[in-house]
């Protein structure tokens, strides 16, 4: 057995997603969210996987949570985010606060907590955290989630440095992609339509596109990759349409 790799909002689109291409490579997966009913479903779906529940703003939920994943760990995967649209001149500090909360101090809990766990594992372990495209583009009404999943990126790098060579850490930087948490914003077909279409690729994303490069970088065939923040975005970040 390859070991168990976390999964912290392993219930979410994207995270299940994860889940199932991390089990598909042989990995135990142990999910992690705040719903117990949605994380026994995927549990089932997945064919079997431990879980536990935890509040991301919680540091002693997090740290039980992580402890119910066992005393060794493979990976670590967070795969947890806010999507809150708002032009600055309408962010509340609480909107900034929880956005900071979710996406970058719950990793940083997440990843504290684990570190005991990854370096008990018999091979290089690994961490994969979540960023947005809009790190590296700018983008209007999206300075509280850019700002908090900059922060993400900094963390990758700095705990890169930090935990090498025992420990791997990398992040992959999305553009929109259809989840549950994405649908109130892609509610309506001609604004999804349009957003579609400002992407080389033509089209927004789905959990299986960011999948399999995310159960890549949390296994040992990416043993040689580490700090490094990697946009699966249809082309958004680096590329302009031809029109």
């Amino acid at each position: 057995m390859l070991g168990t790799i976390a999964i912290f909002g392993g219930s979410g689109g994207i995270g299940s997603a994860v889940a199932r291409a991390i089990k598909a490579r042989g990995y135990q997966v142990h999910l992690i969210g705040r719903d117990a009913g949605r994380l026994a479903s995927t549990a089932e779906a997945l064919g079997g996987a431990t879980y536990s529940t935890a509040d991301v703003e919680d540091e002693a939920s997090v740290i039980k949570a992580v402890a119910e994943a066992g005393e060794t760990l493979a990976g670590l995967c967070y795969a947890v985010g806010t999507i809150n649209l708002k032009p600055v001149t309408r962010l509340t500090a609480d909107d900034v606060a929880r956005d900071f909360r979710i996406n970058a101090q719950g990793a940083f809990y997440a990843i504290k907590a684990s570190i005991p766990a990854l370096k008990a594992y018999s091979g290089v372990s690994s961490i994969l955290l979540f960023s947005t495209v809009a790190v590296h583009q700018g983008f209007t009404a999206h300075a509280s989630v850019a700002m908090a999943k900059g922060a993400v990126e900094g963390l990758t790098l700095s705990l890169a440095a930090e935990l090498a060579p025992k420990i791997r850490v990398n992040c992959i930087a999305p553009s929109l992609t259809r989840t549950p948490m994405a649908a109130p914003l892609l509610a309506n077909e001609s604004m999804a339509t349009a957003i579609a279409g400002l992407h080389a690729m033509q089209r927004l994303g789905e959990a299986d596109d960011i999948a399999p490069l995310a159960a890549l970088l949390l296994s040992s065939e990416a043993g040689w990759i580490t700090g490094q923040s990697v946009g699966v975005d249809g082309g958004r970040s680096m590329l302009r349409n031809k029109g």
